[in-house]
């Protein structure tokens, strides 16, 4: 059996105690976890101030930072990977500090008191696999168009038609309306004939031509024959490039794109 201890836990410790473990475990670029009550100041692009309350502090291995108020999944304050640690005692306090230099920063985040230290020595060495559900490649679509096909503009989702709903409605690059049916697995032959009603329940409000599009991972046996009986088109939409544009940091919210009411 292995030697390696993973976690090692020290509650309420004396600010000296404190600081010769949070030391020892940015030397040794351990994973840190500090639960206590503290206040935070940062300066660099901009500056903040939070003040006293209890959190939950990680520093990870890589030089990122967390802060986390009891309450919410969002860090109130974070630092990205690349961050410099330091840790001294002022009086009866515990001070770590977090610099980067590109662009310079810094955060300081001072214990009054701490509850539970938490020193991590964790092997992760898993493949992240993505997976989305159709709701998500619907997103995906509304902010990475392409997906669908070049010069494909989304104006709404959930759009109401007379069978149903459309998931996304747009035009494409030469100014005819599209309407797309998305499908997280292998497409059948319903739902095409689903993608039919559609396309001929928007051709009987709009005067301009109507193409109908299938997005699915693949075809079930015999369904791309009768899309072509049906005049409509098949595009293949892989759910994991589809979970990997909403991965992206810079994926805004629909609202910020569309002002559209189911």
């Amino acid at each position: 059996m292995s030697s390696r201890e993973p976690v090692l836990i020290v509650q309420n410790p004396a600010v000296e105690e404190a600081v010769l473990l949070v030391r020892d475990a940015f030397s040794k670029r351990k994973a840190l976890l500090i639960v206590g009550d503290c206040w935070v100041d940062y300066r660099g692009r901009a500056s903040s101030k939070l003040e006293l309350g209890e959190r939950i502090v990680i520093f990870k291995e890589d030089g990122s930072l967390l802060v986390h108020r009891p309450v919410g999944y969002e860090p109130v304050n974070w630092q990205p990977p690349g961050c410099v640690f330091h840790v001294n005692a002022v009086g009866k306090m515990l001070q770590v500090r977090a610099v980067r230099r590109k662009p310079s920063e810094s955060v300081r985040i001072v214990f009054d008191k701490v509850f539970l230290l938490c020193v991590l020595s964790l092997v992760d060495r898993g493949v992240f696999a993505l997976h989305a559900s159709e709701e998500d490649m619907q997103r995906a679509v509304l902010m990475e168009p392409l997906l669908v096909e070049d010069g494909f503009k989304p104006i709404s989702f959930e759009k109401r038609v007379e069978p149903g709903f459309v998931d996304v409605y747009g035009v494409d690059k030469v100014g005819r309306f599209v309407v797309v049916e998305i499908k997280r697995k292998t497409a059948s032959k319903e739902a095409a004939l689903q993608l039919a009603k559609y396309v001929d329940a928007v051709r009987g409000v709009v005067n301009r031509e109507v193409r109908g599009i299938l997005a699915a991972p693949s075809l079930g046996k015999g369904v791309q024959r009768l899309l072509v009986s049906l005049g409509l088109d098949f595009k293949v939409l892989d759910p994991k490039k589809c979970a990997e544009v909403l991965s992206k940091p810079e994926t805004k919210r629909l609202h910020e794109f569309f002002d559209v009411k189911k």
